[in-house]
């Protein structure tokens, strides 16, 4: 059927810290819980979207976050031609979400007015606000804009039959998630409107945020565009690695397969 889709995870990053770094208010308990990073990609006989684009070597450096894997390599070993790829989704315009936009030269960028409006006004003006944000990057898809790349989308909207997007907001002014309908049913890819299973699951809040009640609204809504825990895919678990079976046998623990469930 050309509504139903798979859908793959990519790995490309990884950050060690602790829990009390992942919740505002901290977390007494204060183990280990590291931030993977990860690109995704849906598609059927009819098309294939890539979902945000990840981070650089440079850009990820500076912020001292591990590059695994190059987003390029990932994308290659699922066999996506990014040079073919006609639509990119950005959930947001976060430094490790839209920095490698370069490299899909034949692409229209989907993303939601609000995200572009925030991203270049007066928030970015205080280090708070811009800090999350690479400025060649976001410049990056201002040129877009001017080349008529760039596809603005104003909350929630059906972009291709059997794929949509869905305004959240919260951990950034325009951040969208995208619910997708698979073999096994809708999954959606939350993205950072959930960095971890654990933020939705105890209605708890990442420490970089625009707003704090559109966030846990957002868990309310995440819950009702894919029911349970089970269709919905955190932004930034590593258990996601975990819970999926690879694409490959070569790409376990790197390319999981979102759209089916590990059996045995």
């Amino acid at each position: 059927m050309s509504d139903v889709y798979e859908v793959l995870a990519i790995r490309y990053g990884h950050h060690k810290r602790n829990a009390s770094e992942n919740f505002i208010g901290g977390d007494p308990h204060d183990l280990p819980m590291p931030l993977d990073y990860f690109v995704w990609v849906i598609r059927n006989e009819q098309r294939t979207i890539v979902v945000d684009t990840g981070f650089g070597a440079e850009s990820g450096a500076r912020r001292k976050r591990e590059l695994v894997r190059p987003v390029a390599e990932g994308l290659q070993a699922a066999g996506v031609d990014v040079g073919k790829v006609k639509d990119v989704i950005i959930t947001h315009m976060h430094y490790d979400h839209a920095g490698n936009n370069h490299l899909f030269p034949s692409a229209s960028f989907h993303l939601q007015d609000s995200e572009m409006a925030f991203a270049t006004g007066r928030c970015m003006c205080h280090p708070l606000g811009n800090h999350p944000y690479d400025v060649d990057a976001v410049a990056g898809l201002v040129y877009k804009v001017y080349a008529g790349n760039v596809v603005f989308h104003d909350g929630d909207e059906e972009l291709f039959p059997g794929i949509s997007l869905h305004h959240i907001g919260g951990h950034a002014r325009g951040l969208q998630c995208v619910r997708v309908k698979t073999q096994r049913g809708p999954v959606v890819l939350a993205s950072d409107a959930s960095h971890h299973y654990a933020h939705m699951e105890e209605d708890r809040v990442f420490p970089s945020c625009d707003s704090v009640s559109d966030a846990l609204e957002g868990y309310n809504k995440l819950r009702r565009l894919g029911g349970s825990s089970e269709f919905i895919i955190p932004g930034h678990d590593p258990q996601v690695m975990k819970n999926y079976p690879a694409y490959s046998e070569a790409t376990d623990g790197w390319i999981a397969k979102l759209d089916s469930l590990k059996t045995g």
